[in-house]
């Protein structure tokens, strides 16, 4: 890896330009087994955006992707593909949507440089790699190795769970798990020639894209297609379970007026009114219907990390992380249930935002016993992330190292400077792990701090990537070593031993189980 001192690190990357309209002679072309793809030269880097791994799922809605058809001639692969359709706002979606894209130091098969594929956050229903906060050119450029961004079907059209009303739709339930897979096939079979080395993949995600991995850890089917993982806030302990699943499913067929033995309308509905029918009520935990990967006993026949960590993800050197204050991204230091906080109403306002059943009067008596100098808007936040945020993450890192896998823990605790009250939420390690500090969406700020904390982040990024192992302890029960993420980095043991201890009276039940 090149040395980069800590100012030129992430100012370096960020001169790299912006991304032109079209390719031009000279731009990089690249033969893949579909057929050739031309991508553009930009800065010291060969991108390629929109390369189609999957052939179009319009006309196969709730079904296993398929690879692309051979073309000819050379397809310009110089714009993003569309993202998903979802409830949450994107510029471009189409169900047409299983594009990827690659950012790569150099071509050729000779190269041979450690792949790193992202999966985005978003739960199961939101989200895309388009968002700027995941451009890879940054990591690309400073660690000289082959970066990934995989879009793919999202919320019912990934997740919706019919296999147990119609035989056509055996693989629902799954099928955005699949798509993801699909791929990781697609980057074994192709990547050598963008210079990357496929039997070297490491997958990294944020959020549902943790969740994602996961679970991709306890499939049969992705074995094999990568050999190394880094979840960022994103657990999944348990899948849904299919009674739940069909539940939910019903749910969402009374919404939009679809009869269960009579699934057609399904097929040629607009995909606008599928998405309008994530407005169903969900008969488990209210709120919008969730979907998620199903324990449907084909394409996952355990859940990931219950009772045990999968065998099969055992073998996967693992990196491990949340943030400090992961439940300030999710409720507004400004909103209703802060605003006016208070000693007589804090375990009330507490109580609907934790997974771990304990008696919040309870929690709070604890807390304030522990840390009696702790304001009550410190303990909501700490209580809220340690017994909703955090916990499946303390219990996939335990369950690994029972097992003796190779396992690695980080916590960021880098302090938002542009957004103080919101500390270090969910989603601040993104901007730090891809150096995208100034990209919309950041909380990192430009200063010194903040570069200093996303150049550890990325370097140990890079060198897992590159090495299958971290510079820091691995994870074992004795000591349970952390790497902390902040200003000035380092390793303690066991930070918030305390929290950790407290949630463990009582079990998590993973939200959509």
């Amino acid at each position: 890896m090149p040395n980069i001192d800590r100012r030129g690190f992430v100012g370096a990357a960020l001169a790299l330009g912006t991304t032109p309209a079209v390719a031009a002679p000279g731009d990089p072309v690249v033969m893949t087994r579909q057929g050739r793809v031309r991508g553009l030269r930009e800065g010291g880097l060969h991108v390629f955006r929109g390369v189609r791994y999957g052939q179009d799922t319009r006309s196969r809605r709730f079904r296993a992707p398929v690879a692309p058809e051979a073309w000819q001639g050379v397809i310009d692969a110089v714009r993003f593909g569309p993202s998903c359709p979802q409830r949450a706002k994107q510029d471009v979606t189409s169900e047409d949507c299983l594009f990827l894209n690659i950012w790569t130091p150099g071509l050729g098969c000779q190269a041979k440089r450690p792949v790193m594929l992202y999966i985005h956050g978003g739960a199961y229903a939101n989200g895309s790699v388009v968002d700027a906060l995941n451009d890879g050119r940054h990591l690309a450029a400073a660690g000289d190795v082959v970066v990934v961004t995989v879009n793919h079907r999202l919320n019912a059209l990934g997740y919706l769970y019919l296999a147990r009303l119609d035989p056509r739709f055996a693989d629902s339930g799954n099928v955005g798990q699949l798509d993801l897979i699909l791929a990781l096939r697609w980057v074994r079979d192709n990547i050598a020639a963008f210079g990357g080395d496929p039997a070297n993949v490491t997958v990294f995600g944020q959020s549902g894209g943790g969740a994602k991995i996961a679970t991709m850890m306890a499939m049969p089917a992705a074995k094999g297609v990568f050999h190394r993982a880094i979840t960022m806030s994103g657990q999944q302990v348990t899948a849904s379970g299919p009674i739940n699943a069909s539940r939910r499913t019903a749910a969402y067929l009374d919404y939009l007026g679809v009869q269960s033995d009579a699934l057609e309308p399904l097929l040629t509905m607009p995909v606008e009114r599928l998405i309008e029918g994530l407005g169903a009520t969900d008969p488990i935990l209210g709120g919008g219907v969730y979907m998620g990967p199903v324990l449907d006993m084909r394409w996952l026949e355990r859940h990931p990390f219950w009772p045990d960590a999968a065998s099969q993800g055992n073998a996967i050197p693992m990196m491990l992380g949340n943030t400090l204050n992961e439940t300030r991204a999710f409720i507004d230091p400004d909103g209703p249930l802060v605003r006016g906080l208070d000693w007589g109403n804090l375990a009330d306002r507490m109580a609907g935002e934790l997974r771990i059943d304990l008696s919040p009067e309870w929690i709070v008596d604890q807390y304030r016993g522990h840390f009696p100098d702790w304001s009550a808007e410190r303990i909501f936040y700490a209580a809220t992330t340690a017994g909703r945020s955090w916990p499946g993450q303390v219990i996939e890192a335990e369950a690994r190292a029972q097992a003796n896998a190779p396992t690695w823990v980080y916590q960021v605790d880098f302090q938002s400077p542009t957004q103080p009250k919101r500390g270090a939420p969910h989603t601040m390690d993104i901007a730090l792990a891809f150096g995208t500090l100034d990209a919309p969406g950041s909380y990192t700020g430009m200063g010194a701090g903040a570069r200093a904390a996303s150049e550890a982040m990325m370097t140990r990024f890079m060198k897992f990537a590159r090495t299958g192992r971290a510079d820091w302890p691995q994870y074992r029960l004795d000591r349970r070593a952390t790497m902390i993420f902040d200003r000035v980095n380092r390793v303690e043991d066991d930070p918030r031993g305390w929290e950790r201890a407290l949630f463990a009276r009582a079990p998590y039940i993973q939200p959509g189980s």
